[in-house]
């Protein structure tokens, strides 16, 4: 349980139906984010920050949580219609179908180049026939779709696909996120990691966008947890590679 003394807790008869309009709160989870979802319940349920950030929300909703777990980011802006909340990466080619919260967390991404590349910073790797393996609609190939001008990435369908994508094809970086890149660089001997970040991904919790009281009231959830709550999470699920976000 999240403790504060602060946290909103005004819910309204009004404000819990449209938040939950099943009488349950339906979550999307993206399972290969592997930094937020770490592990299961005993129960057999995703566990994590993430999750842990929905059952907050449900208890202080007065109602009981349903996860429903998607096995990438894009399969949950997909079934939008299918949940309540969503916890993913907020990005602006989201935000039509989706009101999003401030970010909770951020997530440093980079690169990962191969032994021998004459590549040494971030910016060098937007080069006309440089090719990125990346995952398919994960919040750091969104960016770089928006702010890539030579480049070409090249997509796979997670974020081991896109490191095995790396392997076979011997493409000239990999874009992943952090954590995930040190521990594929330990499997490649003179790979590197660049210095440095092309982004941070950002991961809200969103809601459908017609919800607009929904949304605010996530927004002070949001903004209280990040003050205390959101590090104790991160603390108590032992996850390294995760930094609370500054204050909106």
């Amino acid at each position: 349980m999240i403790t504060s003394r602060t946290m909103p807790n005004d819910i309204t008869p009004e404000l819990r139906a449209e938040l939950a309009p099943t009488g349950r709160l339906r979550v999307g989870l993206n399972l290969s984010n592997f930094l937020l979802i770490n592990g299961k319940t005993p129960a057999g349920e995703p566990d994590g920050v993430a999750p842990d950030m929905a059952r907050e929300i449900a208890r202080r909703l007065g109602v009981p949580v349903e996860l429903r777990s998607y096995a990438a980011p894009g399969d949950v802006v997909a079934a939008v219609a299918e949940w309540d909340i969503g916890l993913i990466g907020a990005d602006p080619l989201r935000a039509s179908e989706i009101a999003f919260s401030p970010a909770y967390v951020e997530i440093e991404s980079t690169y990962l180049v191969p032994a021998g590349s004459p590549i040494q910073s971030v910016a060098e790797v937007d080069r006309p026939g440089i090719r990125i393996a990346v995952s398919a609609k994960s919040a750091y190939d969104m960016y770089l779709r928006r702010t890539l001008k030579h480049a070409q990435l090249v997509h796979a369908e997670g974020i081991e696909a896109s490191y095995q994508l790396f392997l076979k094809e011997k493409l000239d970086a990999l874009a992943g996120l952090k954590p995930r890149l040190i521990a594929d660089q330990a499997k490649q001997p003179g790979s590197r990691i660049l210095d440095g970040k092309f982004t941070a991904v950002q991961q809200a919790i969103g809601t459908p966008i017609a919800r607009k009281a929904g949304a605010a009231w996530l927004r002070e959830f949001v903004e209280e947890a990040k003050r205390g709550a959101v590090a104790q999470l991160i603390a108590r699920h032992k996850v390294v590679g995760l930094s609370v976000a500054p204050p909106a």
